[in-house]
């Protein structure tokens, strides 16, 4: 694992010893988020996006409408910060101070770039197979307008890097020695039963990339 960060703002400062700078670690954090923020600046006032992550090699993607003010902001290149968290736990500790959170996060800065053309295409079968794969392949290809009215969004994780709080913070000895409960509850996302749309016509059968969907 590499023990410096890529650039002095990744620089894990607060907790360090969470940090980490592998790329192995940063792509399964990425790669298992349905969830990303994305912070930029329009017109010298910060905002925050939620969209929906996907990772290529060593890019990070998202999409959306053509006429998005933040996808137009972003198409001729603009700094942002990409951020991706997922909570595992809350830990309760013997001392009010030392409760706190697991959880695995990503930060990432960069420049964003427009994807056309045919990368668009092979971009967005991507993230769609990402959702559940076979997807692509069961869903109706998109139309010419469709395309036109899509724009994916990329940027290169050259700097980024990762905090992972996966046990409880120590605790001092003297409350070590107290009959105060300690531990933590595990927390996850999990998928539920599928549920059909309410037009679709009876007969038709779970495709088995919706009943085996997991997450």
């Amino acid at each position: 694992m590499p023990e410096t960060a890529p650039s002095d703002r990744t620089r894990v400062k607060r907790y360090h010893w969470l940090a980490r700078y592998d790329r192995e670690t940063i792509d399964a954090i990425i790669d298992a988020a349905l969830v990303a923020h994305v912070g930029y600046l329009i017109d010298g006032a910060p905002v925050v996006t939620p969209t929906c992550p996907w990772r290529i090699g060593d890019h990070v993607y998202w999409h959306g409408s053509a006429a998005s003010r933040m996808l137009r902001a972003q198409d001729a290149g603009l700094p942002v910060c990409l951020t991706v968290t997922h909570l595992d736990g809350v830990a309760f500790s013997r001392a009010a101070f030392n409760h706190n959170l697991l959880y695995r996060s990503v930060m990432a800065f960069g420049t964003t770039e427009a994807v056309e053309g045919e990368d668009k295409r092979v971009a967005l079968k991507a993230f769609i197979d990402k959702l559940a794969p076979g997807l692509w392949d069961h869903a109706r290809p998109p139309t010419d307008q469709e395309w036109k009215a899509s724009k994916v969004i990329r940027m290169r994780l050259d700097e980024v890097s990762t905090k992972v709080a996966d046990a409880r913070p120590d605790e001092d000895a003297e409350d070590l020695a107290t009959d105060r409960w300690a531990g933590h509850v595990p927390l996850s996302l999990q998928a539920g039963a599928p549920v059909p749309d309410p037009k679709l016509p009876g007969g038709i059968a779970v495709p088995d990339f919706v009943a085996g969907f997991r997450l």
